[in-house]
C-alpha cells in the first residue's frame, strides 16, 4: 500500500493536483494506467454535498492527466456493498469534511478491516487524512466543539496526526478561542502534530514515511518548522532493544514517539507485562523467546526493516546488550552508532587504555591476566599491593576482586585457573569515585553534562553489604568537564549518552597526577544505571530522557534546565533494622523527597532494597540526610 496524507492535493483555489513536492508524480507512480477510484464520503447522509464532491473530484483527477476507468462514491446509499467496492478499487480517496462524522461512518462499514491486504493507493484529504491515524486527533472545528472529546480511534494506517490546511486554520477561532495557541498547543503535550499548507503531504510506502514540502511540527506546546518547499523530512525508524528493563527506560521510548520517530521494541516480555507508558510509546513490538539468541533478535530486526523500511537507529542504552547492538548495526548497516569494529574499544577494559593514551588521559597501570602468573607477580612488584582483578569485559562490580598480598594473589590464580585470561589486574588507586555523564550529538558536542559522586565504590557496597549513598552535583567541576570532553574526543564518541568514570586522587601519585586530579577508570557507552538518570532530572530540573530523544531525532537538546540542586540517593537493606522508620523519614524530609520506592530485585545488590531520593540546595544537607536514613 502507498499512503498519501494531504490537507488537499491541490493548491488553494486550483482545480488540479499540484506537481509541487513531487505529489502528482507520486500519485502516477502508485496507480495502474486506468485506475478504478473509490471516494469515501465524510458526509455519508448528505446526498447533495456527496454528489458535488464526486463530480468535482472526478474533474480534478482528469485535469491532472489521470484517466480513470471509473470513479465511485461510497456513502450511505451503497454502504452495504462496501467490501466489494473496496476490493475492486485501485485508488481509495478518503474525502474531507467533518472528522467525527466520517470517523463514525468508517467504523460502520468496517473500513479498517476491509483495507487489510489492500495493495493500491490510499489518499487522505483533510478529515480523511486525520482519520487514517491509529489514534485520531480531532481538533475542534464547529461552534461548541472546543469542549468535545478530541481523541478517536482511527484506521491505524499511520501514527501521524495532522492538522490540515495550515494557511486557512492557523489563525482560526473556535468558541472564541484561538485554534492553535489555546487548543492545539495545549493538546500537544507528549504528542506531535504536523501541519502544512495544501499541496504538502506525508507519504508512506515500503514502510517508510516522509513529509514533503513546507511543514511544521507542534509538540509539547511549541511549534517549529521542520521542512521547506521541495524538501523532505523523513520520520526515523528507531529500534529499542529491551525497552522494559529497567522500567524507567520506557521514558526514552515515550519521548522518541513524541518527537515523531517510529519506536519499534524488541524484548522477551509478553505485551501485557509492559507498563502503560511503554505500550503507548511503541509503534510496534516484537516479542522474542530469548534476547540472548542472536538469530531470533536478527529476525525481529529484519521483520521491522521489511515492514517499516530502513532502520535508522538501534539502541538498548544497556551495557549488557552493547555487543549485540553493535552486531545488529553492522549487519543492517545502521550508521548512527558503534559497530562491531569498534565495540572492543569501549567494552574491554584493556582496549580502553589505548584510547585513554591517545587523549593523554592518565589511567591506572594494568596487565592482562592472560600474561600469566609470573608476569602478573612482576607487575605487582612494581605497583605494590593491593591490586584489583576484574573482568576485561564486564559490568559494574560483578566479578571484581581486591587482592591484598602475595598469598591472596596465588589463591586467586588457583581459583581462576580456567578463566584468569578473561581478567585484567590493575593497580589500586585511592580517591573519590566520580562520573562525567553526558549526552553528545553527531558532531561530538555535549548537549547535556552532569557529575555524580560515589563516596563508597559499588564494589565495596556489594561485597560488604553496605548501604548505597551517593549524590549528583549541581554543576560539573571545570577540571572534570575538561578531562571528560578529552576522553569523549579520544574515543570519538558521537550521538550517545555516556557514563565515564574517574578517580579524583586523594594524594599525589607519581605518573598519575596531583591530589585533586582526575584519573580515567572506565568508559561506558550508556546512561548511568539505576535511578541516576532520574536524579539528573531532579538535580537539574530537566528531563534527560527527552534530551536524549531530541538528540536522536533532532541532533540537539530542546529541553532547558531549571533551578539547580544537589540530589542524594540513600538506599536501605531489608536485612537491617534502622533507627528511623519510613514514616519518620517522610515526616522530616517529605518536602525534599523526590522519590521513595522499592528497588527491583535485579538491582538490589547494588542499590539496596529501598530507595530514598531527595534534593537539597546546600551540600551540607546531603550528609545529614544519609546519616538520618541509614542510622541503625
Amino acid at each position: 500500500m502507498t499512503l498519501i496524507l494531504t490537507g488537499s492535493p491541490t493548491r488553494y483555489g486550483e482545480d488540479r493536483f499540484t506537481e509541487d513536492n513531487g505529489l502528482l508524480e507520486e500519485v502516477w507512480a502508485a496507480l495502474p494506467e486506468r485506475p478504478r477510484v473509490l471516494l469515501v464520503s465524510a458526509a455519508p447522509d448528505d446526498r447533495g454535498f456527496t454528489d458535488y464532491v464526486l463530480e468535482s473530484m472526478t474533474e480534478c483527477i482528469r485535469k491532472s492527466g489521470i484517466e480513470p476507468a471509473e470513479v465511485m462514491m461510497l456513502d450511505r446509499r451503497n454502504a452495504d456493498g462496501a467490501e466489494a467496492l473496496v476490493r475492486g478499487a485501485d485508488w481509495i480517496v478518503l474525502c474531507g469534511g467533518h472528522v467525527p462524522t466520517q470517523n463514525r461512518f468508517l467504523h460502520e462499514i468496517r473500513l479498517k478491516e476491509l483495507l487489510k491486504g489492500f495493495d493500491g493507493l490510499v489518499m487522505g484529504c483533510s478529515a480523511g487524512s486525520m482519520n487514517c491515524a491509529e489514534r485520531v486527533y480531532s481538533h475542534p472545528e464547529l461552534p461548541g466543539e472546543s469542549t468535545a472529546p478530541r481523541w478517536l480511534e482511527g484506521l491505524g494506517l499511520t501514527t501521524r496526526q495532522i492538522v490540515p490546511h495550515y494557511d486557512q486554520v492557523s489563525h482560526a477561532l473556535v468558541d472564541g478561542k484561538r485554534l492553535f495557541e489555546d487548543l492545539v498547543f495545549p493538546d500537544s503535550w507528549r504528542h506531535s502534530f504536523y501541519t502544512f499548507p495544501d499541496g504538502g503531504y506525508i507519504i508512506s510506502k515500503d514502510g517508510r514515511e516522509e513529509l514533503r514540502g513546507l511543514a511544521w511540527e507542534i509538540s509539547n506546546g511549541q511549534m517549529r518548522r521542520i521542512s521547506a518547499e521541495n524538501q523532505a523530512y523523513t520520520f526515523m525508524n528507531v529500534i529499542f532493544i529491551s525497552p522494559h528493563f529497567p522500567q524507567t527506560y520506557s521514558h526514552f521510548c515515550a519521548h522518541l514517539r513524541a518527537d515523531g520517530a517510529n519506536v519499534l521494541g524488541i524484548a522477551d516480555a509478553p505485551w501485557h507485562e509492559l507498563n502503560d507508558e511503554l505500550r503507548g510509546a511503541l509503534n510496534d513490538y516484537y516479542k522474542v523467546n530469548n534476547l540472548e539468541d542472536y538469530g531470533e533478535v536478527y529476525r525481529a530486526v529484519a521483520w521491522f526493516a521489511h515492514k517499516y523500511g530502513k532502520i535508522d537507529w538501534i539502541e538498548s542504552n544497556n551495557e549488557y546488550w552493547l555487543e549485540q547492538d553493535a552486531r545488529l548495526r553492522t549487519d543492517f548497516n545502521v550508521t548512527s552508532g558503534i559497530k562491531t569494529d569498534r565495540v572492543a574499544a569501549i567494552r574491554n577494559k584493556s582496549e580502553m587504555k589505548k584510547y585513554y593514551a591517545l587523549g593523554g588521559i592518565p589511567t591506572a597501570r594494568q596487565i592482562k591476566g592472560s600474561e600469566g602468573e609470573a608476569k602478573v607477580k612482576a607487575f605487582v612488584k612494581k605497583t605494590g599491593f593491593p591490586v584489583i582483578a576484574k573482568p576485561d569485559s564486564g559490568m559494574g562490580a560483578s566479578g571484581t576482586f581486591k587482592i591484598q598480598d602475595g598469598a591472596e594473589l596465588a589463591d586467586w590464580f588457583l581459583a581462576h585457573r580456567d578463566n584468569y585470561g578473561a581478567f585484567v589486574i590493575e593497580e589500586f588507586i585511592t580517591g573519590l569515585l566520580v562520573s562525567y555523564d553526558a549526552i553528545y550529538n553527531s558532531k561530538g558536542e555535549p548537549v547535556f553534562e552532569n557529575n555524580t559522586v560515589f563516596p563508597t565504590p559499588i564494589m565495596e557496597i556489594v561485597h560488604d553489604n553496605l548501604e548505597t549513598c551517593y549524590w549528583t552535583n549541581k554543576t560539573v567541576p571545570a577540571k572534570l568537564a575538561a578531562i571528560g570532553r578529552r576522553t569523549v574526543k579520544a574515543f570519538d564518541i558521537r550521538s550517545r549518552f555516556v557514563h565515564l568514570e574517574f578517580f579524583q586522587l586523594d594524594r599525589d601519585r607519581e605518573g598519575l597526577g596531583k591530589k585533586g586530579d582526575y584519573v580515567g577508570l572506565e568508559v561506558n557507552m550508556r546512561p548511568p544505571g539505576g535511578y541516576t538518570p532520574d536524579m539528573m532530572d531532579f538535580a537539574h530540573s530537566t528531563d534527560v530522557f527527552k534530551i536524549w530523544a531530541d538528540m536522536v531525532v533532532f541532533d540537539e537538546a530542546r529541553k532547558p534546565q531549571g533551578e539547580q540542586y544537589f540530589c542524594a540517593y540513600a538506599g536501605r537493606r531489608d536485612c537491617f533494622r534502622y533507627a528511623h522508620s519510613h514514616q519518620d523519614i517522610m515526616a522530616r524530609y517529605g518536602a525534599a523527597v523526590c522519590m521513595a520506592e522499592r528497588v527491583p530485585a535485579a538491582l538490589a545488590d547494588d542499590l539496596c532494597d529501598m530507595a530514598y531520593i531527595a534534593r537539597f540546595k546546600e551540600k551540607r544537607e546531603i550528609e545529614e540526610f544519609f546519616t538520618y536514613v541509614c542510622l541503625k
